[in-house]
């Protein structure tokens, strides 16, 4: 459980524990954050928001709330997993942001799970939360901050011409559930001294990139997890598993992909591009009209190849990484 939640500023808005909040004073917020979601990221967040519900009126999401004069103006959630803190939503309304809303209630996360005797990591990721914000936080708690991008291109848009004749060593074949340890270990292979293990731990071993892999697939925040558009690569001379993408829906007509990596044996011979292009035409042939993916700044043959497929820049934001000594 996490620890007692004390906020340090006093002025403006209380902040609460969320768990003496129920779904029925949340609702007004979560229909904005609703509409802001798809607005902003062409992401249905629907689902999300349910599971928000549901846990509010359990009083087991644990986090905090800005409540002005009755109001609840704003909130944000953490779950604990094992030596871990996670920040899984942060969020307010429009009408109080501009006063240090974000701010109070990101902190306030921060210091009960840097309170929390086992936690000794804290990671987040929050689309939704502006440049200021982190900055603050950066200079405040001493969190590091890797900026990301969230990129979209149009589904119909034709990929360039593939440019490198090794891909066709490579054998593709959509996802299956007897992939999930083979696809764990092309994980862990492939952000081995990765600036994206730094930010998600869970890529440095064969067990966490095994639960990233059941996260990416069986819950709703990260979309609905769509198979045919999701595929593994083989090596034909080793029958290895060299590279996977996958991929989900997360709006009637929108895409995402949510991983896209090779081993180290198969990078520099066009296979991210081929899985990148197969995906995203089963994504097409499914009726999807627009796919987007995530990517750090740093990781620039990430962002490279992107751009060269012809996805665009929506918007910058950041990961989160607090570690304790």
């Amino acid at each position: 459980m996490l620890a007692a939640m004390i906020d340090p500023v006093s002025r403006g808005p209380e902040i609460v524990d969320l768990r003496n909040v129920g779904a029925r004073e949340l609702e007004p917020l979560l229909s904005e954050e609703t509409a802001e979601w798809e607005q902003e990221l062409d992401w249905d967040f629907t689902k999300s928001a349910d599971l928000v519900r549901k846990y509010a009126d359990m009083r087991a999401l644990a986090g905090a709330a800005l409540v002005d004069r009755g109001e609840v103006a704003g909130y944000g959630y953490a779950v604990l997993e094992d030596h871990k803190g996670l920040i899984g939503d942060i969020y307010v309304r429009p009408g109080w942001r501009g006063r240090d809303s974000e701010i109070r209630l990101f902190r306030t996360l921060l210091d009960s799970l840097i309170a929390t005797p086992q936690v000794r990591r804290i990671e987040s990721q929050l689309m939704l939360v502006e440049g200021p914000t982190a900055k603050a936080l950066q200079r405040e708690r001493f969190v590091r901050l890797f900026e990301r991008l969230l990129m979209r291109i149009d589904a119909s848009a034709a990929f360039p011409p593939a440019g490198n004749p090794a891909v066709n060593r490579f054998r593709l074949e959509p996802w299956q559930d007897y992939h999930h340890d083979g696809a764990a270990t092309v994980i862990s292979l492939a952000y081995d001294h990765h600036v994206d293990a730094q930010i998600n731990d869970q890529y440095r071993t064969f067990e966490g990139a095994r639960r990233f892999l059941g996260n990416i697939v069986q819950f709703p925040g990260c979309g609905t997890f769509y198979r045919p558009a999701s595929l593994v690569a083989f090596d034909r001379a080793t029958g290895w598993m060299a590279g996977i993408v996958l991929a989900s829906f997360v709006a009637d007509e929108a895409a995402h992909v949510t991983q896209l990596c090779v081993t180290p044996l198969g990078k520099g011979k066009g296979l991210g591009y081929e899985l990148l292009r197969q995906s995203a035409a089963a994504l097409r042939a499914a009726g999807a009209k627009r796919i987007s993916l995530t990517a750090t700044t740093a990781n620039k043959d990430a962002v490279d190849l992107y751009l060269r497929c012809g996805f665009t820049e929506v918007r910058r934001f950041f990961a989160y990484v607090w570690e304790g000594y």
